[in-house]
């Protein structure tokens, strides 16, 4: 069996909800032993977020919910009470065989329990310490507690999502997905896994690491913040018009509707021979890009007409065949039954105690020589803790239950 890239590295994981452990659920994809500390009888929050839950083999409900199992795939649950003293001595015992430590509690919060970096650092000087906050370590909203869909709105990203003004349903709106935890998640990989390299590559130590929502909500604005910087000009909503290259966006067709990208003057007058109105491509209103751009809406509501003659397959046939990039409107069940997602493999099987056939989303890393090929379910509440203490600690069958009697795990 291949090896995997970071199985030589254990992480214990703090964090709770989505931006931390979808991070750490990246390295636990790439063979890093990351030990999710959870609290004793309660678990994650995600574990509360509610339906849909998994249905065991037996079709029955059980407490293990779609939330908690998107972010926390190939990983150990420790069930753990940091509040006390035990607990707090059980986890310094822990960092002295690991290389990250992650936590999302508030700034501060885990200093009182001598679980902050100095505090750990002196056990163990070359740990990675990664701290994930809404704001960060400091500034004046520093103590602020924070959620996806807050950071969406103050990072600028609902500003520029949504229905343009003056069209029916204007407005900011909310992007689907939690997509600022998700950008912060990867984040907080890619730091740890520069942090590891420092240490073990370029002869550093450990270090810490302050990743916020805030920070990563901004960076993941990309281009538009850099348009704004650029030019003082605040971006707009432009619905599902691109930004770049024209016509870009989601057109109607006689029975659902496709996206197309336009990305160049060559694929624009491809796009105009494909829908069969060559004359569109010398057009003096559309034949650069530059005017296509200056004349967006125009040239939105031309091919508006156009796509609405026909099916949505007609249409991606046509573009298909002219090399436009071209697709369509996919909801879940059409995603995962698509013919290059389904050749893809993104849906993976990770045997589940209840569910033995639990399907979850395949990591959309490929290497060709550490490939990720096996996938361990998303852990049940404290599922390894006698595991960890145990082979990790060296604690024998009385001391775990010393333990558990006191309400220590």
């Amino acid at each position: 069996m291949s090896r995997l890239p970071l199985e030589k590295i254990r992480v214990l994981d703090l964090t709770r909800v989505l931006a931390g452990p979808f991070g750490s659920q990246i390295l636990a994809d790439m063979g890093a032993d990351v030990i999710k500390i959870e609290r004793p009888g309660a678990g994650d929050d995600a574990r509360i977020f509610g339906e849909p839950y998994l249905r065991n083999a037996d079709g029955e409900a059980t407490r293990e919910n779609a939330f908690y199992l998107s972010v926390n795939r190939n990983k150990r649950s420790v069930a753990l009470n940091i509040a006390k003293p035990e607990g707090q001595a059980l986890i310094r015992e822990l960092v002295k065989s690991s290389d990250v430590v992650m936590e999302n509690y508030k700034v501060g919060d885990l200093k009182r329990y001598g679980l902050d970096y100095e505090s750990l650092k002196s056990i163990n000087p070359g740990i990675v310490y990664c701290s994930v906050t809404g704001y960060g370590q400091t500034g004046p909203l520093a103590a602020k507690p924070g959620y996806d869909a807050v950071f969406q709105g103050e990072c600028g990203l609902m500003s520029v999502t949504g229905v343009p003004e003056g069209k029916p349903g204007a407005g900011p709106m909310k992007v689907g997905p939690s997509i600022i935890d998700l950008f912060t998640g990867l984040n907080v990989a890619n730091a740890i896994l520069a942090a590891l390299y420092h240490r073990d590559a370029n002869g550093g130590e450990g270090q810490y690491i302050d990743i916020a929502l805030l920070d990563c909500g901004v960076s993941a604005l990309s281009h538009y913040a850099q348009i704004y910087l650029t030019s003082g000009e605040v971006p707009v909503r432009r619905g599902t018009q691109g930004n770049g290259g024209m016509p870009t966006s989601m057109f109607p067709c006689s029975d659902g509707a496709i996206m197309i990208t336009s990305g160049n003057d060559k694929q624009y007058v491809a796009l105009c021979d494909a829908v069969g109105h060559p004359e569109l491509a010398t057009h003096p209103r559309f034949h650069t890009n530059v005017l296509r751009v200056a004349h967006r809406d125009e040239i939105t509501e031309v091919f508006n007409a156009i796509f609405a003659t026909n099916t949505a397959d007609y249409w991606l046939e046509k573009l298909g065949a002219a090399g436009i990039p071209s697709g369509p409107i996919n909801d879940l069940e059409q995603v995962f039954a698509y013919p290059q997602a389904m050749h893809r493999g993104l849906r993976a099987r990770a045997p589940h105690p209840l569910k033995p056939d639990l399907d979850v989303i395949r990591s959309p890393l490929n290497f060709s020589e550490t490939p990720i090929t096996d996938y361990r379910a998303p852990p049940m509440l404290g599922e390894h803790t006698r595991e960890v203490l145990a082979k990790e600690l060296g604690l024998d069958e009385a001391a775990i239950d010393g333990l558990a009697s006191y309400g220590i795990i």
